[in-house]
């Protein structure tokens, strides 16, 4: 088990807290293993030290580079993405997080987002413990408000319509909706929405384990149930899809409650 520092000496309990998603490009002077493992290790520390009171780490590593399904809007694309839960996301209250992530990593870029996270699928399947990899994978979806589209008719259909869905046709574990209120860096890519869906490992290369079905009929039926449902509200086009391995490193909502 990875080491995990815990909260800072004499830090309150957390009570109400903003989350950033940090999108991170790895530079390609430095190997994707190394830099994985910085992530999880140096990042990490500096992370929490620098006052976040919770850190999750996906990323693209080894063991999702065979997965099936993959969708490229952003080129060069991302390779990790790490959510960060702090006091405040202004600017100056967050400066010390953005320096510890760049001090750590050196890595070629990194954009940040403010959003709102609603959890419709808590993983209760497969919890491990701070630090661990979470079996499976995560697939992260980055979506895009189709501009015909208000905002409330876009988040109704996302959230009200389609989560039902979604977590009936496939084989989901764990269901996490974030919707961009604002970029935080001037450059960060048009982002309207990230979702991140627990698969289990056999869906990575397997498309009736990612739907769960028994039979070439049933998946039929379940992909196209998925496709008329995202193309309600715009999610089957202008799509990235970044399978990832997930870890939680430290959760925000209590200590001595290990994570999903």
């Amino acid at each position: 088990m990875a080491s995990v520092p815990g909260p800072a000496a004499g830090r309150p309990s957390v009570g109400s807290v903003e989350k950033i998603v940090y999108l991170l490009w790895r530079d390609p002077a430095v190997p994707a293993t190394d830099w994985s493992h910085d992530l999880r290790h140096g990042a990490t520390a500096a992370v929490l030290a620098a006052g976040a009171h919770g850190l999750q780490v996906n990323v693209a590593d080894d063991a999702v580079a065979t997965a099936t399904l993959r969708f490229t809007e952003i080129d060069p694309q991302m390779e990790a993405v790490v959510g960060v839960w702090v006091d405040s996301a202004r600017t100056a209250a967050r400066a010390p997080v953005d320096a510890a992530l760049a001090a750590a990593l050196g890595t070629a870029r990194v954009e940040a987002y403010l959003v709102t996270e609603s959890e419709p699928l808590r993983n209760a399947a497969h919890p491990v413990p701070p630090g661990e990899r979470t079996p499976g994978f995560a697939n992260l979806a980055f979506l895009r408000r189709p501009p015909e589209m208000t905002p409330a008719a876009w988040i109704a259909a996302w959230h009200d319509d389609h989560t039902p869905v979604a977590i009936e046709t496939q084989s989901t574990f764990g269901y996490v909706q974030n919707v961009v209120a604002r970029g935080l860096t001037p450059d960060a890519p048009a982002i309207d929405g990230i979702v991140e869906e627990l698969f289990p490992p056999e869906a990575l290369t397997d498309i009736h384990a990612f739907f769960a079905a028994d039979d070439d009929a049933e998946l039929a039926r379940r992909m196209g149930l998925m496709a008329e449902s995202t193309a309600r509200f715009g999610a089957d086009r202008a799509l990235d899809l970044v399978p990832t391995s997930r870890y939680v490193m430290r959760s925000p909502w209590a200590d001595g409650i290990p994570p999903g």
